[in-house]
């Protein structure tokens, strides 16, 4: 009888935390574009359902407590209730802090090359037509916000390079 060879195959893990259902969708969407099944990376994003940068730092910490994680990130806001004791704490708790500043849709769209909006209705709607009217949905980031454009753009928005970073298998 021949000997079964196991092959066992280190996986890193990453949970990375998101403000809202766009966050979410498009982190969905970068993960699907960037990490193929078997490639050693196991990721896990949630939704930490708004509640500003405060409370979507509280969140991470207590899913970061359920299970062990290799690197924990959160992706989030920086216009409501930012702070530097925010930043120690995140710290403290070795989360990967990515800063949307001041928000997402900014952010989306200053890498497109488009000057946003000030008011957040203005900027909502402007954001709007650059994923067919819902955020919430990881294939409407595709056609705007493509690998190759978000490649070729992340020296503009460190964030996005943070991201396509932690993203690497």
């Amino acid at each position: 009888m021949s000997k079964i060879k196991l092959r066992i195959v280190q996986k890193r893990t990453l949970l990375i935390i998101g403000e809202g259902a766009d966050e979410k969708a498009f982190l969905s969407y970068l993960k699907e574009q960037l990490v193929p099944r078997g490639a050693g990376l196991v990721v896990t994003i949630k939704n930490a359902k708004g509640k500003g940068a405060k409370g979507v730092l509280d969140y991470t910490i207590r899913q970061a407590r359920i299970a062990e994680y290799d690197t924990v990130a959160a992706l989030f806001d920086t216009d409501t209730d930012w702070s530097d004791a925010l930043k120690k704490q995140a710290k403290s708790h070795k989360i990967v802090l990515l800063k949307s500043e001041p928000c997402f849709e900014t952010m989306l769209l200053r890498l497109l090359g488009i000057t946003p909006e000030l008011e957040s209705k203005k900027l909502k709607a402007q954001f709007a037509p650059f994923v067919n009217n819902d955020a919430t949905l990881k294939d409407n980031y595709a056609e705007h916000f493509n690998l190759k454009k978000l490649v070729a753009m992340q020296q503009t928005e460190s964030t996005i390079e943070q991201l396509l970073s932690l993203f690497k298998t």
